[in-house]
Order: C-alpha cells, then sequence, then structure tokens
C-alpha cells in the first residue's frame, strides 16, 4: 500500500473511533430528525394550503405544545395515580401468582409422571439476579434527572432547528459524498423521509387500537386499573416483539390478585388483540410502511440494545428502517443489480475512465443534461470511428507484417 492510501486507512479508523465515542449523541441526533421527520409532514400540508414555511411551522408547534398540554392535565394525573397503585400491588400479586404455580406443581394428577420441577422460590431465587440487572439497565437511562432533562432539552431544541430549516442540513449532509453521487443521495434522502414518515404514521395508529382494545377488554373483565394498563400497552406497542410480552404482565399480576380464571381471560385477550393487530391492522393501516421480516425486526433489536443501551433499544426499528433504504437503494440497485452490465473490454482508443464503473455510469448519465448525454455519444462514435478508419488505413502497417524492402535500382 502507499502512502495516501495508509493515511486514508488511518484517517477511517479514527473516523470510527470518534463515532464509536459519541454513539449516543448521534443517537439524540437521529431522535430528534425523526420527530422533525414527522412534524415536517404537518408542515408540508400546511404549505399545500398556501401558507407560508415559518407561519406552517409556527402552527404545527402551537398544536403540538395545545395536544401536550391536554394531555398532561387530563391523561397524566389519573395515569400516575393509577401506575403508582399498580407498582404497590405488584409484590402481593407476584407473591400470590407463585403461591399459585406452587399449587399448580404439588396437585399433579396422577397418571402424570414424576417430574423434578424447580419450586417457584428457588426459580425466582435463580433469576433473581437476571431481573436485578435487568431493572438496573432499565433505569440507567433514567438513572441521572440533570442529564436525562438535559438530553430531552437538546432533543427539543435540534427537532425545531431541523424543522426550521431543513434544506440547510439535508444539503451540509450531501457534501459528504462525492459530487457525482450527490443527486442520487438525495433520492435515497427523499425515500429515507418517506419511510420514517409512514412507520410513523402506522405505529400511532397501532399503538391507539391496541391501547383502545386493552382498555375495552379489561373493562369488560373488571380488571383493576384499566388506564395504566392500556397506556402501558400502547407506550410499549413501540418495541416490537418485546412490548407486547412486557405489557401483558401487569394486568396478568393485578388480575391473579381476584381470580386465577381472570388471569387466563387476561392472556387470551391479549393473545386476540394480537392476532387481530398482526393479522388484519397491520395489512391494512401499514400499507405503505417498509415492510421488515419479524427474525430482522428482532436481531436489529439485539444488535442496537448491545452497543446503544436502551435507548438503542428504542430507536431499534426506525435505525432499521433506514438502514434498510440505504441497503436497497446502494448496494443492491446500485451495484449488485448492475453488476453483469458492467464491459469487460473496450476497444482500443476508447476513453477508460470511472464512468466504466456501473454505479458511477448510472449517476451520472442522470445528473447530465440530454445535451451533454446528445454530446458525449458523438464523440463516443466519432472516437470509434476514427479508431476504425486508423485501424484500415493502408500508411499504418499492422505489426505482423514483414518489412517493406525497396525494390532494385537500374
Amino acid at each position: 500500500m502507499k502512502l495516501g492510501q495508509w493515511l486514508g486507512f488511518l484517517c477511517l479508523a479514527i473516523a470510527l473511533v470518534i463515532l464509536w465515542q459519541i454513539r449516543q449523541m448521534l443517537l439524540l441526533v437521529f431522535t430528534a430528525v425523526v420527530l422533525a421527520t414527522a412534524l415536517n409532514s404537518v408542515v408540508q400540508r400546511f404549505q399545500r394550503a398556501g401558507m407560508r414555511r415559518v407561519a406552517a411551522v409556527a402552527l404545527t408547534l402551537g398544536l403540538l405544545f395545545l395536544v401536550n398540554i391536554l394531555f398532561i392535565v387530563l391523561i397524566v394525573p389519573p395515569f400516575l395515580d393509577q401506575f403508582l397503585r399498580l407498582v404497590e400491588l405488584l409484590p402481593s400479586a407476584f407473591a400470590e401468582a407463585l403461591e399459585w404455580v406452587e399449587d399448580l406443581i404439588n396437585q399433579q394428577p396422577t397418571w402424570l409422571p414424576e417430574l423434578e420441577l424447580p419450586t417457584p422460590s428457588n426459580l425466582t431465587r435463580e433469576l433473581q439476579p437476571l431481573f436485578r440487572n435487568l431493572i438496573e439497565n432499565f433505569f440507567a437511562f433514567f438513572s441521572n434527572s440533570l442529564t436525562a432533562v438535559l438530553q430531552f432539552l437538546l432533543v427539543i431544541v435540534l427537532t425545531i432547528m431541523f424543522l426550521a430549516d431543513p434544506t440547510s442540513y439535508r444539503q451540509a449532509l450531501l457534501q459528504l459524498f462525492p459530487s457525482f453521487y450527490r443527486r442520487r443521495a438525495d433520492e435515497i434522502l427523499v425515500k429515507c423521509e418517506v419511510s420514517l414518515g409512514n412507520w410513523l404514521a402506522g405505529i400511532l395508529i397501532n399503538s391507539l387500537f391496541i391501547a383502545a382494545l386493552s382498555g375495552v377488554g379489561l373493562w369488560i373483565l373488571q380488571i383493576q386499573l384499566v388506564l395504566a394498563h392500556a397506556l402501558l400497552a400502547g407506550l410499549l406497542n413501540f418495541i416490537p416483539n418485546i412490548g407486547p410480552t412486557l405489557s401483558v404482565i401487569f394486568p396478568l399480576t393485578i388480575a391473579l390478585l381476584d381470580a386465577p380464571w381472570k388471569a387466563i381471560a387476561v392472556i387470551v385477550l391479549y393473545l386476540v388483540i394480537q392476532q387481530i393487530e398482526s393479522y388484519w391492522l397491520t395489512p391494512t393501516v401499514m400499507a405503505q410502511q417498509v415492510s421488515l421480516l419479524p427474525a430482522a425486526t428482532l436481531v436489529a433489536q439485539i444488535f442496537f440494545a448491545s452497543f446503544f443501551g436502551f435507548l438503542g433499544l428504542l430507536l431499534a426499528l426506525p435505525l432499521t428502517v433506514v438502514a434498510k433504504t440505504w441497503v436497497e437503494e446502494v448496494l443492491i440497485k446500485d451495484i449488485l443489480d448492475p453488476w453483469d452490465k458492467q464491459p469487460q473490454w473496450r476497444p482500443v482508443g476508447a476513453t477508460e475512465s470511472l464512468a466504466t464503473l456501473p454505479l458511477v455510469e448510472r449517476v451520472e448519465k442522470k445528473s447530465r443534461s440530454p445535451g451533454e448525454v446528445a454530446l458525449d455519444a458523438t464523440s463516443e462514435n466519432a472516437a470509434e470511428e476514427g479508431a476504425a478508419a486508423l485501424k484500415d488505413s493502408p500508411a499504418i502497417a499492422p505489426d505482423h507484417a514483414e518489412p517493406h524492402t525497396p525494390p532494385p535500382s537500374a
């Protein structure tokens, strides 16, 4: 490797180390981008109605502030009251669940062979370190109240900045790409924005549906603290695979305080809700949403949670949506799909350049005007005709021809 290549590799390694050190900051910036993308769709609707950008942004932020105030005044106080009662009831409900499981184990049918099952007390003792670590990691993000407040304020400020002038920030990001690929990168950014908007709209509708259906079902079953359970079910729906499983734990433990059959009814209720959401609501409402395979979603959650912590788990799905868009557009469409179209040979005299690569050739053709494309085609045809005429000219002998001997003199 040459010195320049070594320097480039060293700079790349240093940049990766710096990005890893500021990964939490980058996640906060990405959170602001997601929020700005959601609000920008509302701003664009106001702009299409004839409003100026500044007025549309101000109106959007005002409506958002009003909705938050109504939510804090009407929903938060009863939710906090029920949530605190839920926290107080959880220990007794958990003890009731352990006693119920012990009775179930002790009352095994005679025809069932003897199984050495761990008792609930031993199982609790073995799982206690795991639950302790999980709770510590869950609350580590909120351990420092000052840091949490500052991070929240940073996200809000960045969201307003991105929303006020998104074009300038987009142009600044495009400067990081090579000049021949900037137009194509801008197209990919537009697709990322559409994908994020579709995902946000779909997940909001899904969460509202699950919260409403859970609340109605728990109210019919006469389960205590319906509002807290319903809101937790809707909020935890933002975390696929893991969230719905966690949301059933709280009403299940509370239902055991009343009767075991209510616990079974709660499990059946949540299974029915998940089936309706998976097989009817998601295909209907999220028809334009980016489709993600369940296994890929789970792997992405584990990956981002391992490297970025609790915030990475919350942002795993939007990060996966953006990553999927870039992989499809850059790796698959721009590199792998035209791979077999790459020319293997060019005639002698033809100009060799970066345009011989499929990715660059396609991007450059898109970025040039029709006049420039026609001029380049004319130049290529002229070069090929000149090379053919030069090859057929008798003035230049081929390399394999015998040397010409002059005739003998008289």
